[in-house]
């Protein structure tokens, strides 16, 4: 029986939320899941970190992870490392091995044309994994060299060429980047335009900060599609968006 089971909230909420595992052992991942299992879809091993695990630890958590429905993939970091070493015939076949059902393309730290990009999408999607794609890159600077049209328009080639879901690139610190300034706040306008101009329910926007996930929330509804959550914070997410914390009480 739920806790407070007489008082009305918000049902279910049918949409996608990510989370950074940024290296939890076997056990707190149970127990996290235990309480939150059901508030999470999509969950990324941070960067790089992964390649620094024995795989059984990493067959044992993904396998922990589906039971939950739970799509799991490595950072975006090893995908360019593979492209960058023209290794990425190993790197899906690895991802494969681990258990890992998802991918991620992107290439916020190197550079991928865009015919590259797209080809590789398509080849995802074919090997059978739920595939995302990132625009932003991570560097501040190379990330202004981005116009809003640029923006739009890559993520409906990202959409075209297949991707499930494309993320709007906000890293782990949400400043200086994207859809965010040095201060970490949202610039609605473009918001706004990104989010008329392309299919909701394909796009996914990076918010590690409390302020950035009330502020999606309240422009693009409680369905907005989030990620980068820590995974400490997936309680409290999941509490704004059934508008059961004073920033989105009565709001939604």
């Amino acid at each position: 029986m739920r806790a407070f089971e007489f008082l009305d909230e918000i049902g279910t909420i049918d949409t996608n939320t990510m989370v950074l595992d940024k290296g939890m052992g076997y056990t707190t991942v149970e127990d996290m899941l235990k309480i939150t299992g059901d508030y999470f879809n999509l969950l990324k091993y941070g960067w790089g970190t992964s390649i620094l695990y024995d795989e059984e630890i990493i067959k044992d958590k993904n396998e922990l992870y589906h039971s939950y429905n739970i799509k799991t993939y490595v950072g975006g970091t090893l995908f360019e490392l593979a492209n960058k070493q023209d290794k990425i015939d190993e790197y899906f076949n690895e991802v494969d091995r681990l258990n890992f059902n998802a991918v991620e393309i992107s290439d916020g730290s190197t550079t991928i044309s865009s015919e590259r990009r797209l080809e590789l999408i398509t080849k995802a999607k074919e090997l059978g994994f739920y595939t995302l794609s990132e625009i932003g890159k991570k560097n501040p600077d190379k990330d202004k060299e981005y116009t809003l049209e640029q923006r739009i328009n890559l993520i409906n080639k990202d959409i075209e060429a297949g991707s499930d879901m494309v993320i709007i690139e906000g890293r782990e610190s949400g400043k200086n980047i994207g859809i965010y300034d040095s201060n970490g706040n949202a610039k609605i306008d473009e918001i706004d335009e990104i989010s008329t101009k392309t299919p909701q329910n394909k796009v996914l926007w990076e918010a590690p900060q409390k302020n950035q996930q009330i502020d999606l929330i309240l422009k693009l509804g409680n369905n907005v599609n989030l990620g980068n959550i820590n995974s400490n914070e997936i309680i409290s997410l999941e509490t704004l968006r059934r508008g059961l914390r004073g920033d989105t009480l009565g709001k939604l």
